[in-house]
């Protein structure tokens, strides 16, 4: 029989002991190359299971936004105010709607080599410019006063702008689309 030193004690001891890790060290190269992993999946399928989200979720953002759905809408067009003043310019008529015909109608009309009929074209043009200033303005002053009749102290400011450039595009080209049909005024 042997004799055990203390040192084969404190062996024995270490090799018994359940701190540690009870595994080497990686080394700085085998550590970079487990955390080298690509950022973005680079197989087709992935890329192309990516395209087809983000095509039908901007489809969605762009069929709630025509409708007029608070959840899709940009923070200029949201709120009950807003639908309001939208839904009063979607009800009537406005002399607006037709500067941009209007317009190409001048520019094919400015294509013919008649300085007279080019001059009362554009007499016309800027007449009707300032009809539709006119009823901008006047529009704005009806949205104001129906806003501070139907939200008292509670009304935003810029109701009277947004009503007004919303006079001025044509109703097929909207945006939010129209939610109610001429002549189908909102309650007051």
């Amino acid at each position: 029989m042997s004799k055990k030193t203390a040192a084969d004690e404190q062996d024995v001891a270490e090799e018994t002991s359940t701190s540690g890790k009870g595994r080497p060290t990686p080394t700085r190269a085998e550590q970079e190359a487990a955390r080298k992993r690509p950022l973005v999946a680079d197989t087709k399928e992935a890329k192309a299971r990516q395209k087809a989200d983000v095509a039908a979720q901007r489809e969605r953002a762009r069929i709630g936004m025509a409708a007029g759905d608070d959840k899709y809408l940009p923070a200029r067009d949201k709120g009950p105010q807003r639908r309001f003043v939208r839904d009063t310019i979607d009800a009537g008529w406005h002399v607006g709607e037709l500067v941009m015909p209007l317009m190409i109608l001048v520019i094919v009309v400015m294509m013919i080599n008649a300085p007279l009929i080019q001059f009362y074209a554009m007499i016309v043009l800027w007449a009707y410019v300032v009809l539709v200033i006119i009823d901008m303005v006047i529009t704005s002053m009806r949205i104001k006063s129906a806003a501070a009749k139907k939200f008292g102290d509670r009304r935003e400011k810029g109701l009277g702008w947004y009503g007004a450039m919303r006079t001025i595009q044509m109703r097929w080209m909207r945006l939010p689309k129209p939610q109610v049909k001429r002549g189908q005024h909102p309650a007051r």
